[in-house]
């Protein structure tokens, strides 16, 4: 999964990297070597780069990231692109060639590339080629890949995400986790027409239902109870979103995490405000601004809304067996929600 918001200049088959970088494999795991290329928009950039900073890997892998709009033919671009007074707050430059425009990256890995130019895609500086432009590979692997260069004993080397005794249930979880909400609310936001609108929104509801329970159930702080996984990562890149601009922008309007969810409200509050790495790779302008700025058929006037306000709310409470769950109980919801697995 990858955000990409432009049409390939070059007609053609999708295509892609899938290298991944591991002790005595092409890809060696080397401080310096390799370079990320994101948008603070993106929520699958938002996962590959919120693993980089729970590692502490942000010395070892340095990043560019790309404006949050205009979408165009070209793609994504940097800063500078149309002219000195092209800046965006919180975009840098393409820091290894200076490149306008991301797709001039994709084709120095390939000059026939025919997919599309999406983020997040990492780059090895050593063989000038590209390593991987596929977030769910990538917040795989990163876990332990560059263990080697992490200070021995330290907490971000031993920060395991997918450990042996979660794995089951971790796989079980990202199975409607990333079809249902990750992906249903592109689902409902991008249909062209009302049964294909509800065929989308309604299991993005049914998934948060069920994610509802589920944190409720293992007593937080995080989704499976005490250790932070990959479930928390997948899950906190829509849900920081979703109040923000899929509510709105999407259609996903049954509800709200802030109004409707009170245990995933306190979940996502505390995973920005108190876990280092959230709140550090949350940029609420670039999530607003490319969304409403970006997707000229559903916004036609690219006006972006002032809500919700704040951002997100401040206070914590963690006894989450004292908060009773939240539902949206509208009948194809819950209908929709019963073939998800068994929280």
């Amino acid at each position: 999964m990858a955000c990409d918001e432009a049409k390939p200049l070059h007609a053609g088959p999708e295509d892609g990297w899938h290298g991944i970088v591991a002790p005595g494999s092409r890809f060696a795991p080397e401080s310096g070597r390799y370079h990320l290329y994101i948008g603070y928009f993106c929520p699958f950039a938002h996962r590959v780069n919120l693993v980089r900073v729970l590692k502490k890997l942000d010395s070892a892998i340095d990043i560019s990231v790309v404006k949050a709009y205009p979408k165009g033919e070209k793609g994504w671009s940097f800063p500078g692109a149309k002219g000195p007074d092209d800046t965006y707050e919180g975009s840098t430059p393409d820091k290894l060639f200076g490149s306008k425009y991301l797709h001039e990256v994709y084709f120095r890995a390939d000059k026939d590339y025919k997919g599309k130019y999406s983020v997040p895609l990492l780059w090895d500086t050593k063989e000038d080629t590209a390593v991987n432009n596929e977030s769910l590979e990538m917040l795989r692997w990163l876990q332990t890949g560059f263990n080697e260069v992490l200070p021995e004993g330290s907490p971000e080397r031993n920060l395991d995400l997918y450990p042996e005794h979660l794995r089951a249930k971790i796989d079980e979880v990202a199975k409607w986790m990333t079809r249902d909400l990750n992906s249903g609310v592109y689902k409902a936001g991008f249909a062209r027409d009302q049964a294909a609108y509800e065929k989308g929104v309604i299991p993005v509801f049914a998934a948060l239902n069920q994610l509802e329970l589920l944190i409720h159930k293992n007593s937080g702080p995080y989704v499976l109870g005490k250790d932070l996984t990959e479930l928390d990562i997948l899950a906190y890149a829509t849900a920081i979103r979703f109040d923000a601009v899929y509510v709105q922008h999407f259609k996903c309007n049954l509800g709200t995490i802030r109004g409707n969810y009170p245990v995933i409200h306190e979940w996502l509050k505390n995973l920005y405000w108190n876990v280092d790495g959230f709140r550090e790779t949350t940029n609420f302008k670039h999530i607003k601004e490319n969304y409403t700025k970006s997707h000229h058929d559903i916004n036609p006037l690219s006006i972006t809304p002032l809500g919700p306000y704040p951002d997100i709310e401040s206070s914590v409470n963690l006894d989450f067996n004292r908060i009773k769950p939240g539902a949206i109980s509208h009948p194809a919801v819950l209908q929709y929600q019963q073939t998800l697995s068994n929280v």
